[in-house]
């Protein structure tokens, strides 16, 4: 009953805040967890990211169908030199007050994305300075020349300057700080859609910009947007099944089958550029929570093997996933540039030669280890790591499992409270870089090590991605970063588990673009 409550409320919302007309379309959506913010440069998730862009919108953007860098705020660009991106903007442009889009706000935002509060620097990677040329051209300078600056452009949104000036907002909100900036609750940008209602944990409610440039001319026909964040599977199913939403993005593995015999529902697949892996503490001396005092052993490279030889990925695949999984030895999907069929490479399962492993590194009776997992962000990730609790017991290792909600989790990751924590990782650049310098490059300041959590530190990978960074010979860039991905391998920087595999599942009277990023695109959408 408060399920219905809250999809009655927001719906009565969005009715008395946009003007009725016969062909307003409302779409009605759930997904698992709820989004941490609306501050557009404060925490970098993918769930964040794809919401964020119904109200705020980038330079540029992937086309939907072919994941080409296409024009958006920005209408061409030019490399004036290998270190200077000019950029002519989109004129007309306003944010959903009426306010015109200027060059300044253009700025203001790339500079807002630099920030220290930013978690935004994985796409900052490389930038200078922003310069304004002129109303409607900026220069982009970089320190050296960048390959990927487009595909980076693709996820820094831009925010009214005078907005968040008036509003106190000039800076993003610091996500692992209790504070919150006007922009955390709030928004306001340039995309097909205003933000009317957000309720934490309840529902966000988004209505059409009647300022939006682009208003007429797009695919879609929705005018209104209720997204209600269910945990509990059979809750979110039941919703669909109901009638009371008209798409369920993350889709029980369970009910699948059924979904797809009901002949008024459809179910659309592929599989996901994400990653499941798990991430290990490298770095202190002695591991927190576990009986063995005054050493670490996840330190222990054999302590490493001997974990993810001890993961039956194939039972994982069949029995916890239900085949909704593609293992794999690599820390990138198949859709990423840098990967090969040689870096995908499992270990074997082997709990004998696990087992060998551990006692020459001098645990033959295992040990104890703190274990993360979020219980509502990565598919089946629960199950996910009370099997692998299992599989590890086998071999001796007594993991103490611990699971949260996400809004709480990731936090909590960040701040490296966890031994060993399930995660999951998508690359919406498409390219290596991002996974590699996030997830394996040393953790200084910005973007190197920014989602490093188990703190993995190697001389030979810092260089390599710091090569690709500015290596403009693709061939030669591609082979480093096929380098680097066995590099991974080799140290067992992260365990990886697998690829995950979408399923939206929707009536079918909608029409959508289903993308590997696990992206809605809110032009497209038609409810037919």
């Amino acid at each position: 009953m408060q399920f219905k409550r809250s999809l009655l409320a927001a719906a009565t919302l969005a009715l008395a805040t946009v003007a009725p007309t016969a062909s307003a379309k409302p779409f009605k959506w759930a997904g698992s967890s709820d989004i941490q913010t609306m501050d557009i440069h404060s925490q970098n998730s993918a769930l964040g990211n794809g919401i964020h862009a119904a109200v705020y919108e980038s330079l540029v953007m992937f086309n939907s169908r072919t994941l080409k860098v296409e024009p958006l705020l920005a209408t061409s660009w030019q490399q004036v030199s290998p270190t200077q991106l000019r950029v002519k903007l989109r004129q007309g442009v306003k944010f959903s007050d009426g306010s015109a889009m200027t060059a300044d706000d253009v700025v203001y935002s790339l500079q807002r994305a630099m920030s220290k509060t930013s978690t935004y620097s994985i796409y900052t990677q490389g930038m200078d300075r922003i310069a304004k040329v002129d109303g409607e051209t900026i220069d982009i300078f970089l320190k050296n020349p960048n390959p990927v600056i487009l595909n980076q452009l693709t996820e820094l949104r831009v925010m009214s300057k005078a907005w968040a000036e008036k509003n106190n907002s000039v800076e993003p909100k610091d996500i692992k700080a209790k504070d919150e900036t006007y922009s955390h609750r709030n928004a306001m940008g340039t995309g097909p859609f205003v933000l009317k209602e957000w309720v934490p944990d309840q529902k966000i409610v988004f209505a059409a910009n009647p300022h939006w440039w682009n208003s007429g001319k797009a695919e879609g026909n929705v005018t209104e947007i209720t997204y209600t964040p269910i945990k509990s599977e059979a809750t979110r199913i039941a919703a669909l099944l109901s009638g009371e939403v008209d798409m369920v993005r993350d889709t029980s593995i369970q009910d699948l089958a059924r979904i797809k015999a009901n002949p008024a529902l459809k179910v659309m697949e592929m599989v996901e550029n994400r990653t499941v892996y798990l991430a290990m503490d490298q770095f202190r001396e002695e591991l927190v929570g576990s009986n063995i005092k005054g050493k670490n052993p996840l330190k222990d490279l054999r302590v490493r093997k001997a974990l993810y030889q001890a993961i039956d990925s194939a039972t994982l695949q069949r029995v916890t996933m239900r085949g909704m999984s593609k293992p794999t030895g690599a820390i990138v999907p198949p859709q990423v540039n840098g990967w090969t069929e040689g870096v995908d490479k499992r270990l074997p399962y082997d709990a004998a030669a696990a087992k060998a492993l551990l006692a020459e590194a001098g645990y033959k009776d295992g040990f104890e280890v703190d274990f993360a997992c979020s219980n509502n962000a990565i598919i089946q990730d629960e199950e996910l790591c009370q099997a692998i609790t299992s599989m590890w017991s086998r071999i001796g290792v007594k993991a103490k499992l611990r699971t949260m909600p996400a809004v709480s989790y990731y936090p909590m990751a960040q701040r490296h409270e966890a031994s060993i924590a399930l995660l999951s990782w998508g690359v919406p650049t498409f390219d290596a870089l991002y996974t590699l310098q996030s997830l394996t490059r040393t953790k200084t300041m910005g973007a190197d090590g920014n989602y490093n959590l188990g703190r993995y530190s190697n001389e030979r990978m810092d260089y390599i991605v710091d090569r690709v960074k500015t290596e403009t010979d693709l061939p030669v860039r591609n082979r480093l970063l096929t380098e680097a991905l066995q590099l991974q391998n080799d140290t067992i920087a992260h365990i990886p588990l697998h690829n995950q595999m979408l399923a939206w599942a929707m009536k079918k009277n909608v029409e959508l673009v289903q993308r590997p990023d696990n992206r809605i695109d809110w032009r497209l959408i038609k409810v037919n």
